[in-house]
């Protein structure tokens, strides 16, 4: 099976860096029932995958394989793939050409050999076996054991470099999202039949994986090389024109980080300063005013190694996204407070979005947008009916009449409410509807002005979008029937109208604190969620489950 085929394959079987505080304009969330593509560096990175010996002369006994398994019983998960590897090149040598070992074993080695600039802190079983067989191998003649060790070691390193920690680790920390599914055996066997320079050096991990790893390397030499220490201001901000004795700390820092690039002595807020403020502010997440405020001092001074974790973290979360899908597709970054429209690797347009609060939180999870409702009605969840609804009720005689809603029956001992369509309706004039056990999808929403705050966690669950209009418009842009002045007078109309999309549009509710964006800038966003912690204390440890 051709790498294409399979990826396609695997793709298909997915149902995918990188989204009011008055209760009654959230929609309610039910428990859980059940770029431009970016160019690698030019590096060993080229090679793994990269172009393998094809030579068919050369070949073992298929006897060395099981005597080696039980030499070094680590292996032993990877017994098939090793022996489905070399049935399929008939025994011949992959890592050794003319005699000669070829230039991606030492890259292997290398790569293997330091793992935590992966960002793994796993070692690698039978690493000094490893070292000595490298070592010995500058004599000319292939060597069975090293062409083994080799091959082993690539799985090994496939498993915790590119594939990350099992399924079972990713959903005890609440991530849904499907995992990739990649045939490393069939990958390797791929890239060693492709001759010379000509294909395209790409690992199999989301694309964001790379980026953040550069950016890695960046992060540890500078905490290598700089003790941090933070700083204070004295008033609520400093702002253009002032001088103050920090500014020289900031405009240090702020250099150090990649966001200015002039003048680090002189106390005086210029205008390059305030530019620079607006970088580093925006790629925080923070309102990009170019003040030197509380808000902004804390961000810089979050302490190196504290980022670090957050490189790691998500480093690993890429490593569980799949590769790349050739459609169109939707991603929510909940920490982003996001929405990401995408076709294949393109980012078409992005808009804000409301996403759930702490104690009502937006669950990382798949779907497939399949019903677009135009002037909804919002049916009340009983969870909000019984402590929201019924208590406003009592206190308020005409509570429902007000709100808009009404009581079409009772079930479990609570009355089953609505609330009517129209502009004051919490979902808005248009929702979603993408099935799921989680009760959550996209929605329009009366509460404007709540897209204008920097930190936007105010639902019970749901996803609020700022442009439910050009939402719907590019999901119908295939539908002739759907011109935009049908659509604007079907949200206006106050009836409710269901349309099904004939076909589904992927929609991936992700989580990620540190991504690079469109113009290559590397983001941080707060943990709104609490879930960076546990992860980071597992990759560290180098005890988590691979």
């Amino acid at each position: 099976m051709s790498l294409k085929i399979m990826q396609n394959n695997w793709l298909k079987s997915i149902l995918f860096f990188v989204l009011a505080s008055v209760s009654l304009s959230s929609c309610g969330q039910g428990e859980k029932k059940t770029n431009p593509v970016d160019s690698l560096k030019k590096s060993w990175s080229q090679t793994i995958p990269g172009n393998f010996s094809d030579q068919s002369k050369a070949i073992f006994d298929s006897t060395e394989l099981v005597s080696f398994i039980k030499n070094y019983p680590d292996f032993k998960p990877y017994t098939a793939d090793i022996g489905d590897f070399y049935k399929r090149r008939k025994y011949s040598y992959a890592w050794f050409n003319d005699g000669v070992l070829i230039e991606q074993a030492g890259n292997l080695f290398s790569r293997v050999s330091n793992l935590q600039d992966e960002g793994v802190y796993k070692s690698a079983p039978y690493q000094k076996v490893l070292d000595s067989l490298v070592y010995n191998s500058k004599k000319e003649g292939t060597d069975v054991q090293l062409e083994l060790m080799l091959t082993a070691q690539y799985f090994v390193f496939s498993k915790l470099a590119w594939n990350g920690m099992s399924s079972t680790v990713s959903k005890s920390l609440n991530w849904y999202l499907p995992r990739k599914k990649v045939a490393y055996n069939e990958y390797l066997d791929s890239i060693l039949k492709i001759k010379g320079k000509a294909a395209p050096a790409t690992e199999p991990v989301y694309r964001q994986y790379e980026l953040l790893r550069n950016y890695l390397s960046k992060y540890r030499k500078l905490d290598s090389l700089d003790n941090w220490l933070p700083f204070t201001i004295k008033k609520g901000s400093v702002k253009p024109g002032d001088t103050s004795s920090v500014i020289p700390l900031v405009k240090a820092r702020l250099y150090k980080l990649g966001d200015y690039h002039a003048d680090t002595v002189n106390n005086n807020f210029d205008t390059l300063l305030a530019t620079a403020l607006k970088h580093f502010q925006a790629r925080h997440g923070l309102i990009n005013n170019g003040l030197l405020n509380t808000a902004t001092v804390a961000e810089l001074n979050v302490p190196l190694k504290s980022r670090i974790k957050q490189l790691l973290v998500n480093m690993e979360r890429c490593r569980w996204l799949p590769l790349s899908l050739n459609s169109d597709y939707l991603v929510v970054n909940i920490p982003e407070f996001k929405l990401h429209v995408y076709h294949a690797d393109s980012l078409l347009w992005s808009c804000n979005v409301v996403v759930g609060q702490t104690v009502h939180q937006t669950t990382v999870f798949y779907g497939e947008i399949q019903y677009i409702v135009f002037s909804p009605y919002w049916n009340v969840p009983p969870s909000i009916v019984q402590k929201e609804v019924l208590p406003a009720m009592r206190k308020r005689a005409n509570y429902l009449a007000k709100e808009h809603m009404e009581i079409t029956g009772y079930r479990d001992g609570l009355p089953v409410v609505r609330q009517k369509p129209g502009p004051e309706n919490s979902l808005g004039l248009v929702k979603f509807l993408f099935p799921n056990s989680y009760n959550i999808y996209l929605h329009d929403t009366p509460s404007k002005s709540l897209f204008s705050e920097s930190s936007r966690g105010f639902s019970h669950g749901c996803i609020r979008i700022q442009e439910p209009f050009k939402l719907a418009t590019f999901l119908l842009k295939d539908y002739p029937a759907w011109s935009t002045a049908k659509i604007d007078q079907a949200m206006d109309s106050g009836k409710e109208q269901t349309v099904t999309l004939t076909k589904k549009v992927p929609v991936f509710i992700a989580y990620f604190t540190a991504f690079i964006d469109r113009d290559n800038t590397l983001n941080f966003r707060n943990d709104i969620y609490n879930h960076d912690e546990k992860l980071a204390s597992m990759i560290l440890s180098g005890k988590g489950d691979y």
